[in-house]
């Protein structure tokens, strides 16, 4: 040490640098949040944002980062050369999962635990908070929540699952569906030859005379492959049809699902998604067969509004680093949010950030009001389409410049 009581080893003292954004309750701190949960949501789900607002600026955050450090690993084959295709995740993942499954984000909509009117929205708050601890792990979450209204197209089947999907519990284990305390489920649509044609797939589903399908062929894209089941689409006899394949067959052995490796991504890194093959993998028929797109349709339609969502709230943390850095770095002898120039583009980010968020939340609660009025059903029906192109054409521009505000 020298005698000014400083390392040898440092060359400068570290100045004129933010402090660091740690802890933040993501409810409270959002004025814009707080005002459009007390317009579109239950008083009874205040004390719920509040503390799960104050997880996900704190643990949660923490959390994120480390999953998507440690991102996901395929193991196709177990020490012994049989085929497992399981996906390992670091804890961190783990933990967020159980996070946001514990705060009912996968079922709130559909569990009787908030006001019919308001349950989609009170979910839409806390999906918003997650989000901007980790957004890796809304994916499962999503379609599990999404998957409820085509699942009911099968009565059989939503009877059987419906208490597993709705349960507060994280199970991750790879086991039959059955033997778990809660499962989630994934999507698969996207081939290689048609993208979103989906009508040009070519997996095909044969039916059997144990009264499911086996389905042979592949998924370019299949969302979360570690999920308990897939909605996925395929070529029936009588057309493009819709059909839950489980990870697991009823005889207790693993279903033929083969990944084939992971999508290496430039973000959403906490997240696994796949490219499979299906080889006579047993599935189950969803709806009527040749009507496969109509039947998955509400799913897309909820996993529209949540890449709203999910967009906005990543606007609305670019937002929050943008002014937090700004208050705090001073440049020509004050802060950089007291110059002109720079209070314009900060508030033109707080302006669209608000806006995708009022968008999204109304467009929760018209979904909410969509089977008791006709005109909320028209408008989520619309809404969710443009405000999904819009809201994510818009997120990567905002985020841009957002950063720009940190220098660079």
């Amino acid at each position: 040490m020298t005698g000014q009581g400083i390392s040898a080893w440092e060359t400068h003292a570290v100045t004129n640098q933010p402090p660091p954004l740690e802890g933040a309750n993501l409810f409270t701190a959002d004025r814009p949040l707080r005002e459009a949960a007390r317009q579109y949501c239950s008083i009874h789900g205040t004390d719920r944002f509040v503390a799960y607002g104050e997880r996900a600026g704190g643990d949660l955050t923490e959390a994120g980062f480390e999953a998507n450090r440690q991102r996901p690993e395929l193991r196709t084959h177990d020490r012994y050369g049989h085929r497992i295709d399981e996906v390992r995740f670091h804890p961190a993942y783990h933990a967020l999962m159980t996070a946001a499954i514990d705060a009912g984000i996968h079922s709130l909509s559909w569990d009787g635990q908030a006001a019919p009117d308001t349950a989609m929205v009170d979910r839409a708050v806390l999906m918003y908070l997650h989000n901007q601890a980790d957004a890796g792990t809304m994916c499962p979450i999503t379609m599990t929540h999404a998957a409820m209204p085509a699942l009911r197209q099968a009565p059989d089947l939503v009877r059987e699952l419906q208490p597993l999907l709705l349960s507060r519990i994280y199970d991750p284990r790879p086991i039959p569906w059955w033997e778990k305390r809660g499962v989630t489920v994934g999507m698969g649509m996207t081939e290689k030859q048609g993208g979103s044609d989906v009508r040009a797939n070519t997996t095909r589903a044969r039916a059997t005379d144990a009264g499911h399908h086996e389905l042979t062929g592949h998924k370019w894209f299949l969302s979360a492959p570690m999920s308990d089941a897939f909605l996925v689409l395929a070529q029936a006899n009588g057309g493009l049809s819709c059909f839950l394949l489980p990870r697991w067959r009823r005889d207790g052995q693993r279903n033929t699902i083969q990944v084939q490796r992971l999508k290496d991504k430039q973000g959403n890194n906490s997240n696994a998604s796949g490219e499979v093959e299906f080889r006579g993998a047993e599935a189950y028929l969803v709806g009527a067969e040749g009507r496969g797109i109509a039947t998955i349709m509400p799913m897309v339609a909820l996993t529209r509004l949540d890449c709203m969502i999910g967009s906005a709230s990543l606007m609305r943390q670019g937002v929050t680093q943008a002014l937090h850095h700004c208050r705090h770095r001073e440049a020509f002898g004050r802060p950089l949010a007291s110059h002109p120039l720079m209070e314009n583009v900060l508030a033109d980010l707080a302006i669209e950030s608000e806006a995708a968020l009022l968008l999204s939340l109304r467009l929760a609660r018209a979904l909410s009001l969509a089977e008791a009025d006709a005109g909320e059903a028209a408008l989520a029906r619309i809404g969710t389409a443009i405000g999904k192109f819009w809201v994510c054409k818009r997120a990567p521009a905002l985020l841009h410049e957002a950063q720009e505000c940190l220098g660079g």
